[in-house]
């Protein structure tokens, strides 16, 4: 099986989707305090960032 750039950002993104909701799933169910707002900030980073390696897909 060969990688290619596509499949490369394809598993990127589905990753970067995972951790994401991992690191929401933490700040909502874990933490109470004022961490779980900090979780819940980078796992929206992380959407964000699967976001534009999404997009990047076929123009890279």
């Amino acid at each position: 099986m060969t990688m290619n750039k596509n499949t490369v950002l394809a598993w990127a993104t589905f990753i970067m989707i995972f951790v994401g909701v991992g690191m929401i799933a933490l700040g909502a169910f874990k933490y109470d305090e004022v961490a779980g707002y900090g979780f819940g900030a980078v796992g929206v980073g992380f959407f964000a960032i699967a976001w534009v390696f999404n997009a990047l897909k076929g123009r890279v």
